[in-house]
């Protein structure tokens, strides 16, 4: 019989394996099993069962919790394995046989003293990478080991993955070793070891432009959302690059720098970051970006999150999709998590060398096949970013504010209601709407808010059991009441669905607050589950001025209100287009507005798109759209849109006939056509240019000579 902890608390017996239900005896053994071999006190173990707050028979209790344990062994036929009383406290004893953190921990020691054979060290980390079996300690409820625990076991797979990308560099493996720092860079984005890493695999795999475009990535995101500069082996190696110079042996700064004791810095996915701290718990800086924004964190302050949605925008797909970092080998004395306010105060700081913020479950997942940065279920799960320059939707805004909170309807206690649905076309603003929405309501919902990615980078969807498993351990993180997730992105009715019925989300309460985005109407889902609906359109004419001024600021866009107006006109009102053109015109602080409209005029859609980030584009926004389109609507659609208007119509031009109206609804509900019965249909202006265009290039591209 084996315990396993790197995953949910489960028996296992060869093949067979029991999940453990969440219960007190679980939270027990989870707190036992974490500090084997050793006596854990009394108090801390009652703290581990019923949290900071503890029955007044909680001593006697702790005693009931350890005879059901003993029962729980003798059912499931543990031998050898036992509950010690000891003086102070109880104590397991147990070994890497049976036991699944020893055997990783042993694991690890023995790939270290490999160091003179890489390609044995690479085999010996991934093996014991595959230990990992998905999101750690989902099934137990403990608010004190999800704090205290889950964050040093975080930190120790981290650090192999820095090393499993290290050997397959060294050994000249770049292509295997991009597949886990493409997703490792994303998760971690201020871990600046990873982007070392990142950017030293292109260079050495002859990419030289796209390693200095992934170098101008992380300098932006450290000054714009962290206020440093990039640290000096950065810096050598940008420098190196730009001059042509060959690089030197592999990871030899990273290896001199674990060697001597020192951890580079983690700012996790939530813009959090981390330093080390002294002997005396205070908080010190470790690394270019982490001391300033933990000191910030330890305060309280809300930290940027980084790559927040402009206003209009959709969610930008990831440079590619895959697994998530794990951590690897820690110190012997193990860090202490520094928790996001938005989810639950942060404790004060202990005596640690390194405390580290990682986002919930974000290193718990399973291993890939390889073993290394392997892909965990909630990799699109964090806090909730904001939004800058969010202008406009005042009332829209209002109106989900008063709705989300509104006091939970009263019925069973498992009952789940949907609140909100936002729909409407692609680029409409409905993640901002929500996300902006999401934070000034952020008093209503103390155990935190979540944003949580329906689809993955790459435009699949992500599956509801998949989304149920990552929420587990995400929201058993959380603090007491309230909580709000923002369903980001959701693709149908059916993906969503399972979630919101009773037992969908795991660990939430009856006052879960629930926001959907999407594209579709999901008018079946206000069938089944209720709701309310909030449908985007394109921006007023104030909306969109109100936008170039919070951006551009007042004094560029009073000096030209009218050319700024015409600027607006041009963009048809779009959020992400008139997000993507200030985008471009703050790069550009010589130009006028007034030159800028003949500039964009001449060919909105070509530049309408940001040239050092493609995916940011309103062409590859409405690319993306149509290729979710059933190919039967995506034809029905071109014609529309390269037709004339009257084919919008329930007539329809004589000589060709009517589009069918379901037809015609099918594509409104996928937020491609606007209005609809009993108003007429209408294709906005830029969509409607760039089916036109598609059309024109693939006609010249098939004509013949």
């Amino acid at each position: 019989m084996r315990f396993q902890l790197l995953g949910p608390l489960a028996l296992a017996d060869g093949p067979d394996t029991v999940v453990l239900q969440p219960s007190k005896p679980a939270n027990l053994l989870a707190a036992l099993l974490l500090n084997a071999n050793s006596t854990v006190s009394a108090g801390y173990l009652q703290r581990a069962v019923w949290g900071e707050e503890q029955p007044a028979t909680a001593k006697a209790a702790l005693q009931t919790c350890v005879l059901r344990l003993r029962r729980l062994f003798a059912k499931h036929g543990v031998t050898g394995t036992a509950i010690e009383a000891v003086p102070g406290g109880y104590r397991i004893v147990a070994g890497p046989p049976t036991l699944d953190l020893l055997a990783y921990r042993d694991q690890v020691r023995r790939a270290t003293a490999m160091d003179r054979d890489p390609e044995a060290e690479l085999y010996t980390l991934r093996d014991a990478l595959s230990l990992w079996q998905g999101a750690l300690l989902a099934n137990v409820r403990s608010a004190v080991l999800h704090r205290d625990e889950v964050p040093r076991l975080a930190e120790e797979r981290l650090r192999v993955v820095e090393r499993v990308c290290d050997l397959l560099l060294g050994l000249d493996r770049c292509g295997e070793a991009l597949v886990d720092l493409w997703t490792a860079t994303r998760v971690y984005p201020g871990h600046e070891r990873f982007h070392e890493q990142l950017i030293e695999a292109l260079y050495r795999s002859g990419r030289q432009s796209q390693a200095l475009a992934e170098y101008r990535r992380v300098k932006d995101f450290l000054r714009e959302e962290l206020g440093v500069d990039p640290s000096p082996s950065l810096r050598r190696l940008e420098l190196s690059i730009l001059r042509g110079e060959e690089l030197g042996p592999v990871g030899q700064a990273a290896l001199a720098a674990s060697a001597a004791g020192q951890a580079a810095p983690v700012v996790a996915a939530s813009g959090e970051a981390v330093g080390s701290g002294s002997a005396s718990g205070e908080v010190v800086g470790s690394g270019s970006a982490s001391g300033a924004v933990v000191s910030r964190v330890v305060r309280g302050e809300t930290v940027p999150q980084p790559d927040a949605q402009p206003p209009g925008s959709e969610p930008a797909p990831a440079p590619a999709s895959g697994p998530d970092p794990a951590p690897g080998p820690g110190p012997a004395t193990m860090p202490t998590l520094v928790t996001a306010p938005a989810l639950t105060p942060a404790p004060a700081p202990v005596a640690a060398p390194a405390p580290v913020t990682v986002p919930p479950g974000a290193a718990t997942g399973a291993p890939s096949a390889a073993g290394a940065c392997a892909p965990p279920a909630d990799a699109g799960i964090g806090p909730v970013p904001a939004v800058p320059h969010f202008t406009g939707r005042a009332a829209e805004a209002e109106a989900m504010a008063a709705r989300l909170t509104a006091p939970p309807p009263t019925g069973p206690a498992d009952h789940r209601a949907l609140a909100v649905v936002v729909s409407g076309a692609p680029g409409i603003g409905k993640s901002a709407l929500a996300q902006h929405v999401a934070r000034q309501v952020g008093d209503a919902f103390p155990a935190g808010r979540l944003l949580v990615r329906m689809t993955r980078g790459d435009g699949e969807p992500r599956t509801a059991g998949e989304v149920s498993a990552a929420l587990a351990d995400a929201l058993g993180a959380t603090g007491e009441g309230r909580a709000l997730l923002i369903l980001d992105d959701v693709v149908d009715a059916d993906q969503v669905r399972p979630l919101l019925t009773p037992g969908g989300l795991p660990g939430t309460g009856p006052g879960l607050a629930v926001v959907v985005t999407s594209r579709m109407g999901l008018g079946g889902l206000i069938a089944t589950h209720g709701g309310w609906v909030q449908r985007l359109t394109a921006f007023t004419e104030a909306e969109s001025y109100g936008l170039l001024l919070a951006a551009l600021g007042a004094e560029r866009v009073e000096a030209e209100p009218e050319a700024a107006h015409r600027l607006t006109a041009v963009c048809g009102h779009f959020p992400a287009a008139l997000r993507i053109l200030t985008a471009r015109l703050l790069t550009r602080p010589g130009l006028r507005l007034a030159d800028a409209v003949d500039w964009l005029g001449d060919d909105p859609l070509a530049r309408l798109t940001l040239t050092d980030s493609p995916g940011h584009s309103v062409t590859g926004l409405f690319d993306r759209a149509l290729d979710r389109l059933d190919p039967r609507l995506s034809q029905a659609f071109t014609h529309l849109a390269q037709g004339p208007p009257e084919l919008l119509a329930d007539g329809g031009p004589e000589h060709e006939g009517p589009v069918p109206e379901a037809v015609r609804e099918q594509l409104a509900d996928a937020g491609l056509l606007e209005d609809g019965p009993p108003g007429p249909y209408r294709i906005h202006g830029l969509l409607r240019a760039h089916v036109r265009r598609t059309a024109r290039i693939r006609d010249r591209r098939t004509e013949k000579v």
